[in-house]
């Protein structure tokens, strides 16, 4: 048995999509299980909607989440000869025909089938017609020559046995008029000429698979080995498109979720083993079968993305989690200043506390961050004039001590309730808005402890004159 490669082919019409790129790992995961290789082919043949920077995106994202593919990308514009020379083949030994259809005569067998309330399939006009025939001045299609009788089978590895009557399966078009090939052409030759082994890819293709089926064998090609992955859906039950909120990678990187918990949640979207949740690369790649893929679409579900991704700032240690915090915040936010970072270091234990996301972290990271504090209006308007009273004695009271510690911190609010008969919030709470500008945040103590006293006693004045 030839060694196992499987390829992930999109298209650079758009930003790479979240669905594509569950494809591709479990593309990359199966080869890399069976010790084979993984390509990634880009399908460029549309010119006009084909761009660079989409090309760009997909292999950023691919790299982001951690799928390396072996050599080169195998870019498809550049084996147009190899397609055509196929199509040529093709109907040099009766296997395709030239069709000289105008597109009036096409629309209107569309419109008889719509009328009809039936799939439109080409009339197969031109089918047996000899050239002699051809009208003159037409350049013609070629289609290539679909069976008609009987039916197909596709042993898919994750649907099983797929059976299809042939008739439903038109004289699909393999060159256009222009000369150019067609999608379902370019890619059995790409996938033959590349020794793909096996295609896993969106059950939305099935109808392609035996399009492309009817290409090997009639040129006489040993036929890979086929796998269909239900597609995603929203939460609403549709398929998820481009067009939806979170359906890239950069929707998930801007707002703090980390590449390693991404890839584990799409693992394990329409994929399970044992009772398994979260898996490291290894686990993945030693565990992962095509023998786990459900046959039912899988739903998005943010807040499990969500929980996944908090387990994994939970279980990083503090200097990985630190350097993935600067890098997010190089990007999306504002640069950590380097004399602000030993106090976020020593201080991402309670800072990560509940965080789901980076910027979680960085939200409660702010207060170090930057020397001016930006109130919230709604919680100033908390701080009333006992509130003021509590924030003044505070104040008085630390900068009698020379340093602070946890100790003569709680005798201090400690005293500060029986003062003015309240509880810890009533105590806690403005110093908070005082210190970092809103009510929510880490515990208070840690707050304070974080910080130069001078800078306590700094905000704390500005909220109290």
């Amino acid at each position: 048995m030839s060694k196992v490669a499987t390829r992930f082919a999109p298209s650079p019409t758009g930003p790479l999509h979240i669905g594509g790129i569950r494809t591709a790992l479990f593309n990359w995961l199966f080869s890399k299980n069976q010790g084979g290789t993984f390509h990634l082919r880009i399908e460029d043949t549309d010119k006009e909607r084909s761009k660079n920077e989409y090309k760009e995106q997909i292999i950023k994202s691919l790299k982001w989440i951690g799928i390396e593919y072996d050599g080169d990308e195998y870019i498809q514009s550049k084996k147009i000869d190899n397609h055509i020379k196929v199509a040529n083949e093709l109907l040099k030994n009766g296997h395709a025909y030239k069709c000289y259809c105008s597109n009036e005569e096409i629309e209107e067998q569309k419109k008889r089938a719509k009328q009809k309330k039936i799939p439109y399939i080409y009339n197969r006009k031109w089918r047996d017609k000899v050239e002699s025939d051809a009208p003159s001045g037409v350049k013609p299609v070629i289609r290539f020559k679909s069976k008609i009788d009987g039916s197909s089978i596709l042993k898919d590895l994750v649907q099983g046995n797929v059976q299809i009557d042939n008739n439903t399966i038109e004289d699909f078009i393999i060159l256009r008029n222009d000369g150019s090939p067609t999608y379902n052409l370019s890619a059995a030759v790409d996938d033959q000429q590349m020794k793909v082994t096996h295609i896993i890819r969106g059950d939305d293709h099935k109808i392609n698979t035996f399009k492309q089926m009817q290409i090997y064998l009639a040129m006489k090609w040993d036929l890979p080995s086929f796998a269909h992955i239900p597609l995603i859906h929203t939460t609403e039950g549709k398929k998820l498109s481009k067009r939806d909120k979170a359906s890239t990678l950069e929707d998930y990187s801007k707002i703090g979720i980390m590449p390693e918990a991404l890839r584990n949640y799409l693992l394990r979207l329409g994929w399970s083993f044992k009772d398994k949740e979260i898996f490291t690369l290894d686990e993945s790649i030693k565990h992962f079968n095509l023998e786990g893929i459900g046959k039912s679409p899988s739903k998005l579900d943010i807040s499990r993305i969500l929980s996944i991704n908090e387990h994994y700032i939970k279980n990083m240690n503090e200097h990985d989690l630190y350097n993935r915090l600067s890098e997010y915040c190089d990007k999306y936010k504002e640069k950590i200043g380097t004399n602000k970072r030993d106090k976020i270091n020593k201080s991402l234990l309670f800072l990560k506390n509940k965080a789901k996301t980076l910027e979680d972290i960085y939200n409660n990271s702010k207060y170090i961050i930057f020397d001016e504090v930006n109130y919230n209006d709604n919680d100033l308007k908390l701080i009333d004039e006992k509130a003021k009273k509590i924030i003044a004695d505070f104040n008085n009271e630390i900068s009698k001590q020379k340093e602070l510690n946890k100790n003569t911190l709680e005798e201090i609010i400690n005293n500060l309730i029986n003062k003015y008969e309240t509880n810890f919030k009533g105590v806690g709470q403005p110093l908070r808005i005082a210190i970092t500008g809103s009510k929510f945040g880490p515990g208070i103590y840690d707050i304070i402890m974080s910080l130069e006293k001078l800078d306590i006693e700094k905000r704390l004045s500005k909220i109290i004159l």
